[in-house]
């Protein structure tokens, strides 16, 4: 008996479905491969990063200028290369120009989100060395490494996340989408950078 919701066909022959939804053009629409979603914006992400990049990068800015021009009740270039001389570090003038330099133009680096993988490194490199020289200290300030334990977790995120989209990067074509592996080569360079300092010119 033939089905009254389908029409008969003859023996051996199959039965073609008139079904639109079965056609080829739904199969080969099942098939395709589903659009990319276009990513949200995150404006509270973005403001966030913002604010994590002035209050680190400011700080370590203003320590810089400290240590360089002697500007916020620092001690200037001279004081910090007695400081670094007292601590046990070798060549200790030069050590006095790095870390100045690096703590000022890496902070204003990244404070303006402008190139903020190599900002970041730079701002690593000086906090695991500061870190390390502490270590002794135990944990909460003055004398421990609390405070310092903390720029360099802002800035270990910070190398990882990039730099948001209210940034100096934002602007730059190479640098406006930011990639995971810069991020890794930023904590790479400035961990191996501080290494190299505390091996080979730290007694």
């Amino acid at each position: 008996m033939s089905s009254p919701y389908r029409p008969s066909s003859p023996a051996g022959q199959p039965t073609t479905s008139t079904d639109p939804a079965s056609g080829p053009a739904s199969h080969r629409a099942d098939t395709a491969a589903p659009a990319s979603p276009t990513p949200a914006l995150q404006p509270g992400l973005d403001l966030g990063l913002l604010a994590l990049r002035l209050a680190v990068g400011l700080t370590m800015a203003t320590h810089g200028t400290q240590k360089l021009f002697g500007w916020f009740d620092g001690s200037g270039l001279d004081g910090t290369t007695a400081f670094f001389a007292a601590d046990g570090y070798k060549a200790a003038r030069a050590m006095a120009w790095v870390a100045a330099l690096t703590e000022t133009f890496c902070g204003l680096g990244l404070a303006l989100g402008l190139l903020t993988p190599l900002a970041g490194a730079g701002i690593i490199g000086i906090m695991v060395n500061a870190t390390a020289v502490k270590w002794d200290g135990g944990f909460f300030s003055p004398e421990g490494v609390e405070y310092d334990l903390v720029l360099l977790a802002a800035a270990v995120c910070l190398a990882f996340t990039g730099p948001g989209r209210i940034a100096a990067d934002h602007l730059l074509p190479g640098l406006r989408d930011h990639r995971y592996a810069r991020g890794l080569a930023a904590v790479a360079l400035g961990t191996l950078s501080a290494v190299f300092v505390l091996v080979v010119l730290h007694d």
